[in-house]
């Protein structure tokens, strides 16, 4: 299940942990810079993924470069032990985060919503 949130250049672009647990791995790859609202800037744009496991669940957050940002900043290390709503990156002038959760996890975000890090429960995960 993959939950996009696209970010303007009006918006903040600080990224945040999306719940507790431990950063297992890290990954960046170079690519393209197109537009990151449309599709294949999933396959085809430059990234940062990591993957996070909260002792229940494993998860990936990637961050996604756009048509003008291209600079993404990842200050999380493999390892690290992190909170939700803690500050992790960010990724200059307009870009995007995917967010890839377990399959029977429960979606609350709706299609279009206008989401605040750190303040809106975008999904809940499935109890183990």
């Amino acid at each position: 299940t993959k939950v996009s949130i696209f970010m303007n250049v009006f918006n903040v672009h600080v990224n945040r942990i999306p719940c507790d647990g431990q950063v297992t791995s890290i990954l960046f790859k170079p690519g393209k810079f197109y537009a990151a609202d449309r599709e294949k800037a999933a396959l085809h744009n430059e990234y940062c993924g990591l993957i996070l496991d909260t002792g229940n669940h494993r998860l990936a957050v990637v961050q996604v470069a756009g048509l003008i940002a291209r600079r993404i900043v990842c200050r999380a290390e493999p390892g690290d032990q992190v909170r939700a709503g803690q500050r992790y990156g960010l990724i200059r002038f307009g870009s995007r985060v995917d967010l890839y959760l377990p399959p029977d996890t429960v979606i609350e975000a709706q299609l279009g919503q206008k989401v605040r890090a750190g303040e809106t429960l975008l999904a809940r995960l499935p109890a183990s």
